[in-house]
């Protein structure tokens, strides 16, 4: 067997759900870093060979919003162990977040991201620059500058704060425009959430934990839908957590404005009922909202209002989580279980089909993100970025400990139905038989 040969793989037998495609069981032939073929009854001599069958292949998946820590918090994660985690969720391109310290809003800090990608090779990197210098809130970053930095940068988030000044959000918006860049928003009115500790309702009061009002993320978002209409730039909120938000971004996109949207696993499932024990791994940023809230945001997920899943992975040390609710820190873990969750969420209860998971987790992120050679169906020619996914896997307990560094998912022990086989990176497996390579 040639050099060549040991990067081709015949995929047998596997189920086609990308987006726009008919399903349908057939071979996938790789080789080269590219999908040679996708036909019934493939024969090739000299290739490994995998048997697919009752498996469903899907476009790589990409997220629009991981925390990476690195540079600067690798005691909570590090480019490495977090790509890690992404290959064992069947993820083959994250965005990497700027909140790191120092921050990312020089062209220096995300090329340094990217090239810690490169090296890890679990999965591309693509660094998101900050929004303003220092996530500060008061001057714009090096836009520009990260825009023809090698990582080409193309969304910018101050994700972790929310870009409150009016103003600046619109010169953000009209800056970005020029390169078809993306400004994320973290929505978050910081006057309204001072202290702010839990989803504010029954359980915060009964809790005597400090509310955090539906509202306070409403209103930025209607605000920024407005000036994303104005200035005519493409605008992306992060984390949706509430059904009044869910109505906003459908009324801007009646209106055809450059609005998306995502919204994370853990919203599509847990509720703010979980914190009745006062466990900060239910402590996240936006909070768990209601029963009510899930629901509309399952729905507008599976009519498209909200375009994709995007995990907001936030790993911490055990430091950081394992104290009182109000010191400890917002955030979840969630790579590793996402594809698992919307199987539970959105495919067992039949709002999406599979070609809506390859859409909402694939196609759309590498839109929305501007990311080429991902979220490309798969046919003869395309990036052979693949994940391979048994949705018959009977359902296990969530682990705690992971690939990532860090052991904050609230999903622990919970048990979720599914499992990621296999990952592929340009034809590469970055994970085989559920395992890291």
């Amino acid at each position: 067997m040639t050099a060549d040969d040991e990067a081709r793989w015949l995929i047998r037998g596997v189920t086609i759900a990308g987006a726009g495609q008919e399903p349908g069981v057939a071979d996938i032939l790789l080789g080269g870093g590219s999908v040679v073929a996708v036909e019934s009854g493939l024969n090739h001599s000299g290739v490994r060979v995998l048997d697919a069958g009752g498996l469903v292949a899907l476009p790589g998946l990409v997220d629009l919003h991981t925390h990476l820590r690195e540079p600067g918090r690798e005691d909570a994660e590090t480019v490495e162990t977090g790509t890690a985690a992404a290959a064992l969720g069947g993820y083959t391109a994250v965005h990497a977040m700027a909140n790191t310290e120092p921050v990312a809003d020089t062209a220096g800090v995300v090329e340094q991201v990217w090239r810690l990608g490169r090296a890890a090779g679990h999965c591309d990197v693509q660094p998101v620059g900050a929004v303003t210098v220092g996530l500060g809130g008061t001057r714009l970053a090096e836009l520009g500058t990260m825009a023809d930095s090698v990582a080409r940068v193309r969304l910018f988030s101050d994700d972790g704060r929310c870009v409150a000044d009016p103003l600046l959000m619109r010169r953000a918006l009209e800056y970005v425009k020029a390169f078809d860049g993306v400004i994320a928003q973290h929505a978050q009115d910081p006057r309204l959430t001072e202290g702010a500790q839990l989803n504010e309702g029954e359980m915060s009061a009964r809790l005597g934990l400090a509310g955090w009002p539906a509202v306070a993320e409403e209103a930025i978002i209607a605000r920024d839908c407005l000036l994303a209409a104005h200035v005519g730039s493409a605008l992306h909120i992060c984390h949706v957590s509430t059904a009044g938000s869910v109505e906003i971004i459908r009324w801007a996109k009646s209106k055809g404005w450059p609005v998306t949207a995502e919204v994370t696993p853990h919203h599509l499932l847990l509720t703010d009922e979980l914190a009745a024990g006062y466990d900060p791994v239910f402590k996240v940023n936006p909070p768990l909202r209601t029963a009510a809230d899930v629901a509309e945001l399952r729905r507008a997920l599976g009519d498209g209002t909200i375009d994709c899943v995007a995990t907001d992975h936030a790993p911490h040390p055990v430091e950081a989580k394992e104290t009182e609710w109000p010191e400890a820190a917002f955030g979840m873990t969630g790579l590793e279980t996402a594809l698992r969750v919307v199987q539970q969420a959105m495919v067992d209860t039949g709002l999406l089909d599979w070609a809506g998971v390859a859409d909402r987790m694939s196609v759309r992120p590498a839109r929305i993100g501007r990311l080429t050679g991902h979220g490309v169906p798969l046919a003869a020619g395309a990036p052979a970025n693949l994940t391979l996914y048994d949705p018959a896997a009977p359902a296990e307990a969530v682990l705690a400990a992971g690939a990532s560094k860090s052991r904050n998912t609230p999903f622990a022990g919970l048990e979720l139905p599914g499992r990621v086989v296999a990952t592929f990176l340009r034809g590469t497996p970055t994970v085989l038989d559920g395992k890291l390579r």
